[in-house]
C-alpha cells in the first residue's frame, strides 16, 4: 500500500517546506471531529468545544465530512498564504465543478470516486451516483451532499463564513505561536536539505515517506495504491502542531500534491498492556484484515461498502470482520437498514503508537 508521487522534471527548488494557516486550521478541526485519533489534544478539544456558540458547533458538526476522516483538498493550499483569509480567498477563486468533486469525495467517503467519470453537478447520472454514496454514509452527508449540488455557491459560502468563524472563536488566539513553531520547523528542514539531501530532511519528516534510489519518485506509506505526478509545479510539505499521528496528502488528479505531516515534538509514547496483544496480532496479520482496518479507521463503513472499496465479495469481507470483532478490534452499530463497522480505537491505541499511526496514517 503505497502512494508515489513522480518527480520527473521537477526541479529540486520546488520541492518546498511552507506554513500554511489553512492547514493548521484543518488539522485543528479534525482534532475536534476526531478527537479519538489524538488522546493528547482531548483536554484542548473539549476546551474548545465548551467555548464554542451553539450555533458554530452545529456548523462544525455540518461540515465536518471535509476534515473528519480526510481532508478535501482545497483544505491543504500548494502555495500557501500569510494569513488564513488569503488562502480562504484562494479557494474562493476555485471553480465550482472542482470545489464540488473534492468536496463529494470526502463527504461520501472515498478517494477513488469517479463518479461515472461525470460532474456531479452537471451529469445527471454522475449526480445520483453521489447522493447514493452520501445517503449511504448517513442522513448528515445526504443533507451536505444535497445542498452542496442544489446550490454550490451557497454552501462554499456558508463553508467560508463557518472558516472565518473560527479564526475568530479560537484560531487566532492561538496562530502566532503555532506559526512561530511551525515556522522554526520548516526552517530545521528546508536547512537539512540543503546540507543533507532531500532524503535526510524526508527522513526527519517520517518514517513512512522515503526518495526512490533513482530520486525520481517520493513513496508514501498510505492506505492508497496510486501515483501521482508532482511535475514543474513540485510538491509543497506542511508541518502541522495538531497533525500527529497523520500523513496527509493532496494527489488527485489535477491537484498539485501535498503532504501535511506531523511537526517536531508531535509524538507521545503509548504504554501498552499485554493481556490481549497476542489474539489482536494473529487478526491483524492478514493483508486484508490491515487493509479493511485502516479503512475503518478513518470512518465507519457497511459490508457493502467495503466490499465496493476493496473488490471483495461482501462474504469475503464478513468472515474478516467477524475475526476482527472476536479480537475486540472493532465496534459496529446499526443505522436504519445499515450496520456500520468501525475501529475499536481504544484497543489499537494499546496495542502501541506505532500500530496506531500507522493504521491512522
Amino acid at each position: 500500500m503505497t502512494l508515489r508521487i513522480d518527480l520527473t522534471g521537477t526541479p529540486s527548488e520546488r520541492i518546498r517546506f511552507a506554513v500554511s494557516p489553512l492547514a493548521e486550521l484543518t488539522a485543528m478541526l479534525h482534532v475536534l471531529a476526531a478527537p479519538e485519533h489524538h488522546p493528547q489534544y482531548a483536554g484542548w478539544a473539549a476546551g474548545v468545544w465548551a467555548g464554542l456558540r451553539p450555533e458554530l458547533a452545529d456548523r462544525l458538526h455540518e461540515a465536518e465530512f471535509l476534515w473528519h476522516s480526510s481532508r478535501a483538498d482545497f483544505l491543504l493550499p500548494a502555495r500557501p498564504r500569510a494569513t488564513l483569509a488569503a488562502e480562504l480567498d484562494e479557494i474562493d477563486r476555485i471553480d465550482d465543478d472542482r470545489y464540488v468533486r473534492a468536496a463529494l469525495v470526502t463527504t461520501c467517503g472515498s478517494n477513488r470516486l469517479t463518479f461515472g467519470g461525470g460532474s456531479p453537478l452537471h451529469d445527471r447520472a454522475a449526480r445520483t451516483v453521489a447522493l447514493d454514496l452520501a445517503q449511504a454514509r448517513g442522513p448528515l452527508q445526504e443533507a451536505f451532499a444535497s445542498r452542496l449540488l442544489a446550490d454550490p455557491r451557497a454552501l462554499r459560502d456558508r463553508v467560508r463564513d463557518t472558516l472565518d468563524q473560527c479564526a475568530d472563536a479560537f484560531f487566532d488566539a492561538e496562530w502566532p505561536a503555532l506559526a512561530t513553531r511551525l515556522g522554526q520547523d520548516v526552517q530545521a528542514k528546508s536547512e537539512l536539505g540543503r546540507r543533507q539531501g532531500l532524503s535526510a530532511a524526508l527522513a526527519e519528516v517520517s518514517a513512512a515517506i522515503a526518495l526512490t534510489p533513482d530520486g525520481d519518485s517520493l513513496v508514501l506509506d498510505k492506505l492508497q495504491d496510486n501515483t501521482a505526478t508532482a511535475g514543474p509545479a513540485g510538491v509543497t510539505f506542511l508541518p502541522s502542531a495538531f497533525g500527529h499521528p497523520h500523513l496527509v496528502t493532496v494527489h488527485a488528479p489535477g491537484w498539485q500534491p501535498v503532504v501535511q505531516y506531523p511537526a517536531a515534538g508531535g509524538e507521545r509514547a503509548v504504554t501498552v498492556p499485554l493481556d490481549t496483544v497476542q489474539l489482536r496480532l494473529d487478526a491483524l496479520a492478514h493483508p486484508v484484515r490491515l487493509r479493511l482496518v485502516r479503512t475503518l479507521a478513518r470512518a465507519p463503513h457497511t459490508t457493502t461498502e467495503l466490499a465496493r472499496a476493496w473488490d471483495l465479495t461482501p462474504p469475503e469481507v464478513s468472515r474478516h470482520l467477524a475475526t476482527l470483532r472476536r479480537a475486540g478490534l472493532l465496534t459496529a452499530h446499526r443505522q436504519g437498514r445499515y450496520v456500520r463497522h468501525a475501529l475499536n480505537l481504544p484497543a489499537t491505541t494499546a496495542l502501541g503508537t506505532d500500530l496506531l499511526a500507522a493504521v491512522l496514517r
